[in-house]
């Protein structure tokens, strides 16, 4: 881009969109807070900085690992099946990037994964309340040379203060050979649909145009994180980003669970087989917006992409 062009496309941006480090902040849980599952006070003031500065931060080691091992075989298997539908599948822009819904199997649905204590505590101390959980899902990257163009979530005129946050566990570790997802840090704040391609509800909307993508690039360029296994990322819905393709053999599977503010007018209602009911009335900081139903929950038959709409009621 000619300096002057890039310099008009700059002055598009919030002016203060500054530069922020090519690196996540990381908190790293003493013995004594994993055992209480929540965070001290330092740890959790230096957690909500960098998601009000930054837009995203990881909290390290604090899923249970053999429940993460025993969901991820389960779920490579229905990885495979997605996999062999092709066009007809469940992907987000391009087949090396599915969306696929866990199995709601009792012995699946372990709450230290979907529910960790230390997500609820961070998404509702920035929230702003007890979150309402409304969306479980996964981004699974498998082998492929093309990612995701850069976008945001959030394809549509949100609200300019933090409504929802998005809660990931890879359930491997997570790296550039893989697709780790490539972030850009800083991009929640104040932005709106004029940087967006696409209409509301379109496979891909929300892409951000290319202008403001150069711009951004020039004051902070993007970055592909390591995430290790066992650690929860929580990002700003806004945060711009992309899935990127997966060079290797092994299936990557993050889960995506979405924590919408108290105040937050969202539409969403999980549908969830009896058997949970327990599982999911039983969180003490979250409240789940579902539906509980004796009958056959297919999750394979989930909607994906643009089928999920996280705006609100007028």
């Amino acid at each position: 881009m000619h300096p002057s062009t890039l310099a008009r496309a700059s002055s598009l941006l919030p002016h203060h969109l500054h530069a922020v480090a090519a690196t996540i902040t990381s908190i790293k849980p003493s013995t004594a807070e994993k055992g209480k599952g929540r965070l001290d006070q330092r740890h959790l003031q230096k957690a909500l900085e960098a998601l009000h500065k930054d837009g995203i931060v990881v909290v390290e080691d604090v899923v249970d690992h053999a429940a993460i091992d025993k969901l991820n075989a389960r779920m490579i298997k229905d990885t495979r099946v997605l996999m062999d539908r092709g066009h007809d599948g469940p992907f987000n822009y391009n087949l090396g990037n599915l969306q696929q819904s866990p199995p709601f199997e009792v012995e699946n649905f372990h709450p230290n994964i979907f529910f960790n204590p230390f997500a609820t505590q961070l998404t509702g101390s920035f929230l702003g309340g007890r979150p309402i959980v409304s969306f479980l899902s996964s981004n699974v990257a498998v082998k492929a040379e093309e990612g995701q163009p850069i976008h945001c979530d959030a394809d549509f005129d949100h609200p300019k203060i933090p409504f929802a946050t998005v809660v990931n566990v890879g359930l491997i570790d997570m790296e550039p050979s893989n697709g780790s997802t490539e972030i850009w840090p800083g991009t929640h704040t104040d932005t709106d649909i004029s940087f967006y391609e696409g209409d509301h509800g379109e496979r891909a909307s929300g892409r951000i145009r290319q202008n403001y993508l150069e711009a951004r690039r020039a004051i902070s360029p993007p970055f592909q994180p390591v995430i290790k296994k066992g650690s929860i990322v929580v990002r700003d819905l806004r945060l711009w980003h992309a899935g990127m393709p997966n060079r290797t053999d092994d299936i990557r599977v993050m889960l995506a669970m979405i924590h919408f503010a108290p105040w937050y007018r969202q539409r969403m209602t999980l549908t969830l087989p009896e058997s949970l009911r327990d599982v999911v009335n039983g969180q003490p900081d979250l409240d789940i917006a579902a539906t509980f139903t004796t009958n056959e929950v297919d999750h394979l038959a989930a909607g994906y992409g643009n089928a999920f709409d996280f705006n609100q009621d007028p």
